[in-house]
């Protein structure tokens, strides 16, 4: 064998360890040697032995941050309301390629299927809620709502003969999801979920009623019931979706997890602040007696206490007769002879108090997915620039968001209610279409639509958005979902109604606007006509 040399240590290495800056592993990440990194020795485990035991208690203080914290409260609803907002719903496009059919007859089955969605989705009645308390579009927030101060949004598929679409969807609290008995978790059932050797959830396990629910007359909270996943023939039946981060998560966490600690911290911190500034306005002056602890401890040690007593009842008395003298109709108060008056001084908040604050919540607001100034609504030192790439930043993370909740939550739930329209004779398929069933995801391809993106300058953005039309970036149907989160095929009907109301010889601001464009380049005047 041959022996390696040694290299020969330079002078003041063994100070440099000694200082913390050098190790001895080549990845420092793994080098417990260095002073900053001897004490953090986290270990490697299951990715479910991570979170569920964790997973009630980091949940219970994610609820009471959104509870009683304004950040975390305001962050929670900007997301949703960007995300979700006030009418999520599916922009149907079903693969004609796939299925053989013609684009004609896609155009006519997108239509069909989305009026009878809009019935079905916004019936005030609430029909398509289990519970009959709210309809699609908003059981869709609670639920995103659920998954990001919980982890994961939970929902059953149900059938009630009874109401004119019989497909209903039950939102579930994920606390009710556990193993029976409160059992220890195994490998086959985690979490209150049946795993197949393969890793697939098969079914699940729901509690009958809450543990710490104020009506503890019932067993329910004893009972449980096994709902398998989907049906045989692929009917979903429970709708679970959370971030899986790791192979082997049955479970979600909070989203909240990694930044609880810095929301209570910067509470307390802003708490106190304030208390202090109360305590400093209501004690804004008091007066100082001129008799100090010397001359107290003299007075009672030589016997003289009724001395002390006979001056403190003189002062009091002087106090509460003395009214004072007005000037002007200001009372200019009377002291006591020797008292002097003495003013707390208001140093606080503390000086640094917002530079402090703005920093705590640019960590939170980065936990959170969000810009600064979203969370804080501080757009002082915002400037266009700056404010569209924030937007571009945060849009492509709410994007990704929205699109993996509407595939693993809403999407699911959208093809058991089309199921249910194809097989009861209210959406007819055309002669030698194929099998539904077999095709299930061909006919039901959406994309879901939420709140448009805004505008930071309205100008530039629908001349960028023209522009992408004009060069085959993009579509008006696209433009219209992103920006404004309008329907295009909603706003042509609308325009084409209008445009016939226009009198005569005037032209729609539409028709006005191509129009000018035309001329501008050179091209054909438009008249009324055209």
């Amino acid at each position: 064998m041959t022996r390696v040399p040694l290299v020969p240590r330079k002078k003041g290495a063994a100070r440099a360890r000694d200082a913390g800056f050098a190790g001895t592993e080549p990845y420092v990440a793994a080098d417990t040697g260095i002073d900053t990194m001897s004490g953090f020795l986290p270990s490697n485990r299951a990715v479910d032995s991570e979170i569920l035991p964790n997973r009630d208690r980091a949940t219970a203080r994610a609820r009471d941050l959104v509870r009683n914290n304004g950040w975390a409260a305001g962050g929670i609803a900007k997301e949703v309301d960007s995300v979700i907002g006030a009418n999520f719903r599916p922009l149907l496009k079903p693969d004609w390629r796939a299925l053989g059919l013609s684009s004609e007859w896609a155009r006519e089955f997108k239509e069909e299927v989305e009026a009878r969605w809009r019935s079905y989705a916004e019936d005030p009645r609430c029909l398509a809620d289990t519970t009959r308390a709210q309809p699609v579009p908003q059981m869709f927030g609670t639920a995103y709502r659920t998954y990001l101060i919980e982890g994961e949004a939970l929902g059953l598929l149900n059938w009630r003969p009874s109401r004119p679409t019989k497909t209903t969807l039950r939102l579930v609290d994920p606390d009710l999801l556990s193993n029976p008995m409160d059992g220890p978790d195994q490998a086959r059932l985690r979490g209150g979920i049946e795993i197949s050797r393969d890793g697939v959830a098969r079914a699940y396990h729901f509690r009958q009623g809450h543990p710490e629910a104020l009506w503890a007359d019932t067993t329910d909270p004893w009972r449980w019931k096994r709902i398998a996943r989907e049906t045989r023939h692929g009917r979903p039946q429970v709708l679970h979706f959370f971030d899986k981060t790791r192979d082997g998560q049955t479970r979600g966490i909070s989203r909240l997890a990694p930044i609880v600690e810095r929301l209570r911290m910067e509470d307390h911190y802003s708490r106190v602040e304030l208390q202090a500034a109360v305590i400093n306005a209501v004690l804004a002056a008091f007066i100082k007696s001129p008799m100090g602890p010397e001359v107290i401890d003299e007075l009672f040690s030589d016997g003289g206490g009724e001395g002390f007593l006979n001056f403190q009842s003189a002062r009091q008395k002087f106090y509460g007769d003395n009214g004072g003298v007005k000037v002007g109709g200001a009372r200019v108060q009377a002291l006591y002879p020797n008292d002097e008056i003495g003013m707390v001084q208001t140093a606080r908040p503390a000086a640094q108090y917002a530079d402090f604050e703005s920093a705590v919540l640019r960590n939170i607001a980065s936990g959170l997915g969000i810009s600064y100034e979203q969370l804080a609504s501080d757009w002082t030192k915002t400037n266009y620039s700056s404010a569209r790439a924030a937007m571009i930043e945060i849009w492509r993370g709410w994007s990704a968001r929205r699109t993996a909740f509407a595939r693993g939550f809403c999407q699911p739930f959208f093809m058991a209610w089309l199921e249910e329209q194809v097989l009861d004779g209210h959406i007819v398929l055309p002669a030698g279409a194929p099998d539904f069933h077999a095709f299930w995801p061909a006919y039901s391809r959406a994309k879901w639509i939420g709140p448009g993106k805004g505008f930071v300058d309205p100008v530039k953005e629908a001349q960028a958005a023209a522009m992408r039309v004009a060069l085959g970036l993009s579509t008006l149907e696209e433009e219209a979902a992103e920006l404004t989160g309008t329907d295009y095929g909603d706003n042509m009907a609308q325009i084409r109604a209008e445009i016939a109301d226009m009198p005569e010889g005037t032209l729609h601001p539409m028709q006005e606007s191509f129009a000018k464009l035309l001329g501008h380049n050179g091209g054909p005047q438009m008249t009324p006509e055209d």
